[in-house]
């Protein structure tokens, strides 16, 4: 199905794990509008701010994993889904 793109499975997994997520997000929304409150990030954010700012330092988390340690990838993965669940929550 993705032959064409030249992606990897689980490149392929991913993206399409981010368009589910997108897609529930919007339809919670529409189901009860987000309401902006202020955590440990200090600005106004609502639940899909706090998610694209958690998918966006997990990201980093990632690299700066990549490009520090040996280590495996799955505490890597485990220590990004921490930092996502955190800041989603209390961000």
């Amino acid at each position: 199905m993705f032959d064409w793109m030249l992606w990897t499975t689980p490149t392929a997994l991913v993206f399409a794990g981010i368009a589910a997520l997108l897609l529930v997000m919007a339809v919670w929304a529409r189901l009860s509008p987000p309401i902006a409150r202020r955590g440990f990030l200090r600005i106004d954010t609502d639940r899909g701010d706090r998610l694209y700012i958690g998918l966006i330092s997990a990201a980093a988390f990632l690299v700066v994993w990549i490009a520090v340690t040996d280590l495996s990838m799955l505490y890597a993965l485990g220590g990004a889904l921490v930092l996502i669940v955190v800041i989603g929550r209390w961000g």
